[in-house]
């Protein structure tokens, strides 16, 4: 997805600290969103991501830093003055309303007068039928934009969960905030719904090109949707960047682990001193030196790994023992022990033709040789940080 909004400032949060009691949730975290982008605070429960697009959205108060939405300070403003539109876990539909009057009521309350709204005086008064009128009009749009038009007259317990979930989307969008805060939408949602969600939350961000700020513990959902993701962990952001940025030069072991399924194999590694690093008897150049017998790190992408069949036989060998295969496919995931101290496990991503080739040239009976390719490996050093080493450029020239 292409970012959005020339670089202009749609969310910026500075120096947010929220405690619970001794629990510190948040911890001095800085953030600026780009007007029109897709974010996405990815991470694990307890990270403080849902505590951090509460306090965005004025529903809890920071125990200092500042919330700035467009360029302005909104710190002082209460949730309905903040200009933006949430969408909750639960759907909060009104059980009670049709979907049509799910739809209109936030514009009715902005728009009509509370005698407007009462039910002796509503239909006597002209001015409201007239800006009923204009509310069923873009009630009716918004409806169609998320194709639930056939639905305005059914109540939410004869929805659908994803049926459910578009009206939820459609009361937000009928304000049209400046920003859409999302809390993880789509949880309660079986497998297949959530994928179809995921295609429409992406086109409609698309249409629309408002800022959404997106939480969710699933990487697939951020990987899917976003234009950045903020990889947070204990109230601090480990990482910000596109998802190729996260996967393909993540800053540290803990985004590496995190992000990726299956994971990268992690294993211990010690530098030799000059420029290398060694993985029992194999030593692999990495051009970043650190002193002789610094332990590091050696991070493996399940697709780092190749079996010996024509070019890919080239590059740095292991050996290793098969436990079990697993067909997903259009690929197969073979785990792996590898022959190292201490038998570090792997997992072997392969294409179904790769697999079926390797099969029928033996080179899946024990012991398998494994050769790593250049891109998918990452060195880490002592204090967890990716090193400068280009793993590609020195892989290659072995």
């Amino acid at each position: 997805m292409t970012e959005r909004g020339g670089g202009a400032e749609g969310v910026r949060l500075s120096g947010i600290a929220k405690a619970f009691g001794a629990t510190q949730v948040i911890d001095g975290l800085d953030l600026a969103v780009r007007a029109g982008e897709f974010l996405t605070l990815l991470g694990p429960s307890g990270c403080g991501k849902s505590t951090l697009l509460r306090i965005i959205a004025g529903l809890e108060r920071p125990d200092r830093g500042t919330v700035a939405i467009a360029g302005r300070t909104v710190d002082h403003l209460p949730p309905a003055e903040r200009d933006v539109a949430m969408v909750f876990q639960s759907y909060a539909l009104y059980p009670h309303m049709t979907v049509a009057g799910n739809l209109a009521t936030p514009l009715e309350m902005r728009r009509l007068a509370l005698f407007e709204r009462l039910p002796l005086v509503k239909h006597l008064s002209p001015r409201r039928r007239r800006v009923m009128r204009g509310i069923l009009a873009e009630v009716c749009a918004v409806a169609e934009a998320l194709r639930i038009d056939h639905l305005l007259e059914r109540k939410p317990a004869q929805l659908s969960g994803g049926q459910r979930q578009r009206v939820a989307l459609g009361r937000a969008m009928v304000r049209r905030p400046s920003v859409f805060l999302m809390d993880e939408p789509l949880s309660n949602l079986d497998a297949a719904l959530r994928v179809e969600v995921r295609h429409e939350l992406a086109d409609l961000h698309a249409r629309l090109g408002t800022t959404f700020i997106y939480v969710t513990h699933d990487q697939l959902e951020a990987m899917t949707m976003s234009s950045r993701i903020a990889l947070m962990d204990r109230g601090r952001i480990l990482q910000l960047g596109t998802p190729e940025q996260l996967y393909d030069r993540p800053a540290s072991l803990a985004v590496a682990t995190f992000i990726g399924s299956p994971s990268l194999a992690v294993l211990e590694a010690v530098a030799d001193g000059a420029g290398g690093i060694r993985l029992g008897s194999l030593r692999l150049p990495f051009g970043h030196r650190f002193a002789s017998g610094t332990r590091l790190s050696l991070g493996i992408r399940p697709e780092a790994f190749a079996l010996p069949l024509g070019p890919e036989a080239d590059g740095p060998a292991l050996s290793a023992r098969l436990a079990r295969a697993e067909n997903l496919g259009a690929e197969w995931h073979l785990h792996v022990r590898l022959d190292l101290p201490g038998e570090p496990a792997a997992i072997v991503r392969l294409p179904a033709a790769e697999y079926a080739a390797a099969r029928a040239a033996g080179l899946l009976e024990d012991p398998l040789t494994l050769v790593l390719r250049s891109r998918g490996v990452h060195l880490f050093g002592p204090d967890g940080a990716r090193t400068a080493a280009d793993s590609a450029r020195a892989l290659a020239a072995e």
